[in-house]
């Protein structure tokens, strides 16, 4: 499966920082991101409910690093 990455917004299309034009794209990771860890929890047997949690604990503890 091919992936692609969309375009971020090119610094001089009226965007005022570099944050504003990296959000569409990193959201779009990030739940990309957690779909692909969920369908992987549910292939490995655990429930939807106990590897969100999961993604939350893990979210935790990279913020407290």
């Amino acid at each position: 499966m091919t992936s692609r990455i969309a375009n971020v917004v090119p610094h001089d299309d009226h965007v005022v920082t570099a944050k504003e034009a990296l959000e569409g794209l990193f959201l779009r990771l990030e739940m990309e991101a957690e779909v692909r860890l969920v369908a992987a929890a549910l292939r490995a047997g655990w429930t939807a409910d106990e590897a969100l949690d999961a993604i939350d604990q893990l979210r935790a503890d990279d913020t407290q690093h």
